[in-house]
């Protein structure tokens, strides 16, 4: 049977998505969202179907709604977009969980909080586990995400652990696909749109630094499945355990495009982390999901939907 369910950040990349497979499995799905970082594009052919609901919003002010599931995903997630306001993002960080942790609260609603990797810094552990603290430094400039995600989940444990409220959270790995926004600055947007162009790839650094990169379907699916576990609560990690690095994206990107443009070095960015690979043990244990889409498939679609944009 269908349920009522709040997508916070709906109208964005990861979001829109979710929103789809949500109504394509009977779900009445309210999609929120502020047009920050999302767009109407992203939603517009949903905006037809009569149990879809957009509410343009901010996830800072209160909201209510009688809902059975939250999903809350807002918060922009690249960092030039979070490092724009980073005081708005640690206020969407905190008092937009702490909002939507209220509304869990007062309709009895199950809340997912869509946490992230970010929440290890640069870790000292690799691969890195639930149960790793994190090494994050709480005065850089990535530090509004970081430590306001960090603090998301512990208002998430603290509202089940006081209050009964049914949270779960999730720590999303590096994830790409259809929809990620052309200024978004994510490395896989950013080669996409490079290597189409005819322009330089820019990689920041040697090029070993490491990344996993997971395809949105597949963090879809495991945000479904997580939602509807009674009795995790996590956090869990999801993302591709499959690892890369920057300048071997790069050549597969290039290749990939059948571009000729060059890949230059830029000067290495402050804070990024060296190191990025999810230990997914947890999640194909509780939840019986690991990722299916092989980064050179999920790159072709990615690119097939970036050529429509350019």
């Amino acid at each position: 049977m269908g349920k009522s369910v709040l997508v916070t950040g709906g109208a964005g990349f990861i979001g829109s998505h979710l929103c789809d497979r949500l109504r394509r499995d009977g779900h009445e799905v309210i999609c929120f969202d502020n047009l920050f970082t999302g767009s109407r594009e992203n939603i517009k052919h949903l905006l037809g179907d009569s149990r879809f609901t957009f509410v343009e919003r901010d996830v800072q002010d209160p909201f209510f709604a009688r809902v059975d599931r939250i999903f809350n995903l807002a918060c922009p997630a690249s960092p030039p977009h979070y490092q724009h306001d980073p005081v708005a993002t640690v206020r969407t960080n905190v008092l937009g969980m702490m909002n939507m942790l209220e509304l869990a609260k007062a309709t009895g609603a199950r809340l997912l909080q869509a946490s992230t990797s970010e929440v290890y810094g640069d870790p000292l552990e690799h691969p890195q586990r639930e149960t790793y603290w994190g090494n994050v430094d709480p005065l850089s400039r990535r530090a509004c995400y970081d430590e306001g995600k960090r603090c998301a989940e512990t208002l998430c444990s603290d509202y089940r652990r006081e209050l009964g409220v049914d949270t779960k959270i999730v720590r999303i790995f590096n994830t790409y696909g259809p929809r990620m926004a052309k200024d978004d600055g994510r490395v896989v947007s950013n080669f996409v749109l490079q290597a189409l162009r005819g322009d330089d790839l820019t990689v920041y650094g040697d090029g070993s630094y490491t990344r996993s990169f997971q395809y949105v379907d597949d963090l879809v699916e495991g945000l479904v499945r997580m939602m509807e576990t009674d009795d995790f609560t996590g956090p869990v990690n999801l993302g591709n355990p499959g690892e890369f690095t920057i300048l071997e994206l790069a050549e597969l990107t290039r290749e990939m495009t059948g571009s000729t443009s060059r890949i230059v070095h830029l000067p290495a960015v402050e804070s990024d982390p060296k190191q990025r690979r999810p230990d997914i043990s947890f999640a194909k244990e509780r939840l019986g999901w690991e990722p299916t889409v092989s980064l050179r498939e999920g790159l072709e679609k990615t690119i097939e939907y970036f050529r429509t944009v350019v």
